[in-house]
């Protein structure tokens, strides 16, 4: 019998996008890690769409105001690490990142079905992301 070994690319040059201001995602940000500066703002999701994903990432800690990301319905489901405990989100519409809260290196995965948004991350301060 013979083995047969498969060998994926790591991703050498990672896709990023920057947010300074409120913002719709589209489906050309899919895959892209989007990092958020000191200053929230307001995150719009597209509508649903099988394969679309989108991860954000902290890289200073927020100081004006909260970041939010908002779908078109209560269509987020899954949970996040945060400060150790598991916080799920269950037909949500809204994930909110905490000023002052959502640290550096803390970051949320959303990923989409085509019907539904499925959130995973990992936050270290309590209360740093929560869901409505």
């Amino acid at each position: 019998m013979a083995v047969t070994y498969s060998y994926r690319q790591t991703d050498a040059a990672v896709d990023y996008k920057s947010i300074t201001d409120d913002t719709t995602l589209t489906h050309g940000d899919s895959g892209k890690i989007i990092s958020l500066d000191a200053i929230g703002e307001a995150i719009t999701l597209p509508a649903p769409a099988a394969g679309l994903n989108y991860e954000f990432e902290c890289n200073t800690t927020t100081v004006t105001s909260n970041w939010t990301i908002v779908a078109t319905g209560a269509i987020i489901y899954g949970s996040a690490i945060v400060a150790g405990a598991v916080v799920a989100a269950s037909a949500e519409t809204t994930i909110t990142l905490v000023i002052a809260k959502f640290l550096p290196g803390d970051s949320i995965r959303l990923r989409s079905d085509g019907t539904k948004w499925y959130v995973a991350g990992d936050v270290v301060t309590a209360a740093g992301c929560t869901f409505a």
